[in-house]
């Protein structure tokens, strides 16, 4: 197999050297060439593996023995050619990318037809299926499509390329695939298996292919500052028919999805989908009587497996308190260790039921004392009834309608206990609240403690969040898909208020702007919300606009950090490049020491300074190199004479970087004199003269080129590997940093980095220059689980609230400690 490959990578390494284009370019097609064959040939492997087991699947659902025959024909005749599969396909695509300055070729003008001829239907039904592949991941991709277009245009010396033309495009793959295929011999049927197969396990990974590819095109200087950022949040509606559908049609984030990095701004982020989460909710029950109440009043089957999981909590908490607080295995280390004050709510109901009402110290999740377990049996207790519905909407408005005292921090559980205490003063103290109001009352004070963990709690959005409570207990009472429904309104709003407390308004923020913001839209909620939706909508695009203009801001800001990141970048580039050309020189001509010191202190900023303003490619760089092999051929010898010439371009050079009139001259006689000597002025005062002044872009160089090469500790096998991953990611990706031993972290976004310098630069959430690390670094802080990629999935806090909220209630319910995060 690997012979194979070699052989491949020659042949296509062949046809793009043989290309008719100029050596840059030809250079750039065959990185490009080698990025793609990079990301492309695991994959590509897998897919005849792929294949084989699809029609084996195929062969054992066959309807009779001739098409099982069939089949089986068609899974030997794969095995003839699947090693070469890969290659085939990276040889298409070196003639593809060879063929990039080649003429459109116009379709001929149409001759008179002599006889009419059908186009087979299999034909038609392939061409149909690869366009249709084509055209969902052009849409998919279509910003990455659109700058690698312009890209691909400048290498080609003609207009921009559209995602059609493109050829590594998601049509020109698939043109590609088409050729391939037939060259396995395969039928029709199982030609189409492997467009579907290659759907799943290539063309899900072009936006990661593209993103590299523009990542590699910019860095090489090919439309740098391109780039295109549209500030409408990306739709969270995933590919049809894409991996990992969720069940019921919503809409769930698949499993290549989730891994995508994060990098748009706050605001920005796609949503999950929480049915889909829901549904993945898998309860293990705790005894072997069925689970009663709330799931046949589900509104949807999300909702059902959501009130199945919470009662088997309630449950197993139930029979702990009662035996004295003794939790099963481990459920109640860690993070459940610190919910238990708001898990003991949801033992209420159940201790109710049983007859022994939960009060005082045990409804807030204290164990009961021993002795009141070995007590005399009660009188059995008068049957509990549910209130209705509109009763306890009833006590929430008046709850709402009451002022919070500010800084007054109340719990779900206070909001609980205010609502039963209410319910059983009107309605008697055999009230309760019906198993799908406790339920939804209880999931939401769950959802709370998760979203109050990352919120600073001595921050305003603390107050914020607590003053939406009942207004949100109420939405989520009358709304029954309240954890199911896509982008509910009000978990919005939520949402919104918990990521500025989260992000905005930390200890290093201050944006009394939105702080005032905020403040307006929940007073509009808690003095408007009736059970019309629109008042969250309402609210919650008063500070989507807001939050859209920051990030407006924010991408402003960032753009002139990463600008001045770039400026050093080029300076740097320009200072090893012309370190580079004088250390040749040194150990060809082999100059005196103190012309080799003159050199490097004095004659790399001239040629620095021109490789900044001229540029590697121009005839002025051309007249810096000849004059320093010049300086070395007269100054390795004594003997010969000195060159007027060159030491008056030598000491206009030096007066143009900056350098005093006599000190500019002294240096240009030692530079152009045989033996480097000079009568007019001595070693030790022009040493003393350069080492007081200060060097060009000496301000902006931190350690210089010698402690950058300072060879570090070898990287193990795990940093090399997260090493690599960060010298792939795109611009923008946001980065979570953990910031002390209890694991509390902070956000900041990837804004650029260098693969000269090995330099990173992060910004806040305003585009704030907040530090600046190098990639090795930052590789050894993901091997040691102190820094983490933010993917998709985990972007948006109530998100992840949700998914702590549901992974907490299934370790309980499994009796084992709490599921880490993903």
């Amino acid at each position: 197999m690997s012979g194979t490959a070699t052989t491949s990578s020659n042949q296509a390494l062949a046809r793009i050297g043989a290309a008719p284009v100029p050596p840059r370019v030809r250079q750039l097609l065959e990185a490009i060439h080698g990025v793609a064959a990079q990301v492309l040939t695991p994959h590509l492997q897998l897919t005849t593996v792929q294949l084989e087991r699809e029609l084996f699947n195929q062969a054992e659902k066959a309807r009779s023995s001739q098409i099982q025959s069939d089949i089986y024909a068609q899974i030997r005749q794969l095995g003839v050619h699947a090693a070469q599969f890969p290659g085939w396909f990276l040889d298409a695509l070196a003639e593809t990318l060879a063929g990039l300055r080649e003429p459109i070729t116009t379709a001929p003008a149409s001759a008179p037809m002599r006889a009419m001829t059908l186009v087979t239907d299999t034909d038609i039904d392939r061409d149909i299926v690869l366009h249709e592949m084509a055209r969902r991941e052009s849409l998919r991709t279509q910003s990455h499509l659109q700058l690698l277009g312009q890209r691909f245009g400048v290498l080609a010396a003609q207009p921009a390329f559209d995602a059609e033309r493109l050829p590594v495009g998601p049509y020109g793959l698939c043109r590609i695939l088409r050729e391939c295929g037939e060259r396995l011999d395969l039928d029709s049927f199982a030609q189409l298996q492997l467009y579907q197969v290659f759907e799943r396990q290539v063309l899900d990974l072009l936006s990661e292919l593209l993103d590299r590819l523009n990542i590699l095109l910019a860095r090489e200087g090919v439309l740098p500052g391109l780039v295109y950022t549209p500030y409408l949040p990306r739709p969270s509606a995933p590919r049809r028919g894409g991996v990992g559908a969720a069940p019921g049609g919503d809409a769930p984030i698949s499993p290549v999805a989730t891994q995508r990095p994060l990098t748009q701004w706050q605001g920005q982020a796609p949503a999950m989908s929480w049915s889909a989460a829901a549904l993945a909710a898998d309860v293990v029950p705790v005894s072997d009587t069925p689970t009663t109440g709330t799931a046949g009043a589900a509104a949807s089957t999300g909702m059902a497996a959501v009130h199945e999981l919470l009662d088997s909590a309630r449950q197993l908490l139930a029979r702990n308190l009662q035996a004295g607080g003794a939790a099963a295995g481990g459920a109640t280390a860690g993070n459940l260790g610190e919910m238990m004050a708001t898990l003991g709510n949801l033992a209420s109901q159940a201790a109710a039921a049983s007859g022994t009402p939960v009060t005082g110290q045990r409804a807030l999740g204290t164990a009961p004392a021993p002795a009141a377990a070995a007590s005399p049996p009660a009188a059995p207790a008068a049957p509990r009834h549910p209130v209705p519905r509109e009763a306890v909407a009833g006590v929430l408005e008046r709850l709402q309608s009451q002022a919070t005292a500010p800084g007054a921090r109340r719990s779900f559980g206070d909001i609980q206990a205010a609502l039963l205490s209410q319910v059983r003063a009107e309605h008697g103290e055999s009230a309760v609240l019906s198993p799908r109001d406790g339920n939804t009352l209880d999931l939401l004070g769950l959802l709370y403690t998760q979203i109050q963990h990352e919120v600073r709690s001595t921050g305003p959005a603390a107050d914020l969040l607590t003053r939406l409570q009942v207004p949100l207990a109420r939405a989520a009472l009358d709304d029954e898909a309240f954890f199911v429904r896509e982008q509910h309104p009000a978990r919005e709003l939520l949402n919104t208020v918990a990521e500025a407390g989260a992000v905005w308004l930390g200890e290093d923020d201050d944006d009394p702007v939105l702080l005032q913001k905020l403040d307006e839209v929940v007073e509009q909620v808690v003095n408007d919300y009736q059970g019309d939706e629109a008042v969250f909508t309402e609210a919650n695009q008063k500070v989507q606009t807001h939050l859209h203009s920051a990030a407006r801001k924010a991408e402003l800001t960032e753009r002139r950090q990463i600008e001045a990141a770039r400026g050093k970048e080029r300076l740097e580039a320009a200072k090893q490049l012309a370190g580079r050309t004088i250390g040749q020189l040194c150990r060809d001509a082999e100059p005196p020491k103190f012309v080799q010191t003159l050199l490097h202190e004095a004659w790399s900023d001239v040629l620095t300074l021109t490789l900044l303003r001229q540029g590697e490619d121009s005839e002025e760089w051309r007249q810096r190199q000849e004059a320093t092999r010049r300086i070395g051929q007269i100054t390795a010898s004594a003997e010969g004479a000195a060159d007027p010439a060159l030491c008056a371009q030598i000491e206009e050079s030096l007066l143009q970087v900056g350098y005093h009139q006599d000190d500019a001259s002294a240096i240009a006689r030692r530079l152009s004199t045989p033996g480097g000597e000079d009568a007019v002025t001595s070693k030790t005062e022009l040493a003393s003269k350069l080492k007081a002044r200060a060097r060009l872009g000496a301000g902006d160089s931190k350690g210089g080129t010698e402690d950058r090469e300072r060879p570090a500790t070898a990287r193990t096998a795990d940093e090399e590997a997260r090493y690599r991953q960060l010298r792939t990611l795109p611009f923008g990706t946001w980065f979570e940093f953990v910031t002390n031993q209890q694991g509390d972290t902070r956000r900041m976004r990837l804004s650029w980095y260098s693969l000269i310098t090995d330099n990173a630069l992060f910004v806040n959430a305003r585009g704030q220059k907040v530090a600046e690390h190098t990639l090795d670094a930052l590789a050894r802080l993901m091997a040691h689980d102190q820094l983490r990629i933010v993917t998709e999935d985990r972007a948006r806090l109530i998100d992840r609230a949700w998914q702590a909220t549901l992974r907490a209630l299934r370790s309980l319910t499994r009796g084992t400690s709490p599921e880490p995060a993903a």
